[in-house]
């Protein structure tokens, strides 16, 4: 089967494939990126000989920018056929292993949390769920697997605040298993995944099964935040504050996507604009 026109998928090794994404100009997600997705867990499905896959990016800036809101709204099947991935690959008896550099927010963020571990290079990786600031909650994932990450109040600030986060403190949190100079992150992820690709694809896989009862979200919990995504995008709010991305870089190459957290605060009401409300609501009650 010839690879997908989004993932170059390495299989000099059999027993060990590694699936490089490209979407230029930033790797955005779009409904045919989790389309191809499936069909590339099929293949792997498929195949007993796997052991090991390790997910990159071909772009040094972007891991996975995050999700086309606008296209995955006009195939509102999209979150469903997510959560069906997300499934199948912490579930299935293949490790995966994000190895990131470059930003990695939204589902691009759910990704690298629904593989089986994480490594970041400490010079490029940034993580983040921006939602919470153009009006959405994040419905990929990330509001059931951070709480068993890195526990209920650093999920609450990751999820509440939309800010950036670097890849030490993703490390400290427990988002990511650890972060590495970006010089040695390559070498340190190739060692790893030969060392577990010379263990038996059966007790790798049942270990990973028996972990997965602590640490792996149900389909039911994994589709109660899924119901959430389109109501919010439809409310006012949130309509408003898409409006004001338009016009600013979204899904180009800008200082807005390499700089997505920072500009949240200015996409809703200031304190003064609620102040100047407050006034006027105060000067209708008095005539």
């Amino acid at each position: 089967m010839p690879d997908s026109s989004q993932f170059n998928t390495d299989r000099t090794h059999p027993s060990r494939w590694t699936i490089t994404f490209s979407n230029p100009p930033i790797n955005m997600f779009v409904p045919e990126t989790i389309v191809e997705l499936g069909t590339l867990l099929t293949e792997l499905e498929a195949d007993p000989s796997v052991k090991v896959i390790v997910f990159q990016s071909a772009s040094p800036d972007f891991f996975i920018a995050h999700l086309d809101v606008g296209k995955a709204a006009e195939r509102p099947e999209t979150l469903g056929l997510w959560r069906e991935f997300v499934l199948r690959l912490s579930s299935m008896p293949v490790v995966s292993i994000a190895k990131i550099r470059g930003r990695t927010r939204g589902i691009g963020n759910e990704f690298v949390l629904a593989c089986d571990m994480r490594f970041a290079s400490r010079q490029s990786a940034l993580f983040g769920q921006p939602e919470i600031g153009v009006g959405l909650v994040p419905g990929g994932g990330a509001l059931e697997w951070l709480p068993r990450l890195v526990g209920r109040s650093r999920a609450l600030e990751i999820v509440l605040s939309g800010d950036d986060f670097d890849a030490d403190i993703a490390e400290r949190y427990g988002w990511v298993n650890r972060t590495l100079d970006d010089s040695d992150l390559d070498s340190f992820v190739d060692t790893l995944v030969a060392r577990l690709a010379s263990f038996d694809r059966e007790t790798l896989s049942a270990a990973k099964t028996q972990i997965n009862r602590f640490g792996r979200p149900s389909a039911t919990e994994l589709q109660s935040s899924n119901d959430l995504f389109f109501p919010l995008l439809a409310l006012p709010g949130a309509q408003a504050r898409r409006a004001k991305i338009r016009n600013i870089g979204y899904g180009v190459r800008s200082d807005f996507e390499l700089n997505f957290g920072r500009y949240l605060p200015t996409f809703g009401p200031t304190e003064d604009d609620n102040k100047n409300a407050q006034n006027t609501d105060r000067t209708k009650v008095a005539v």
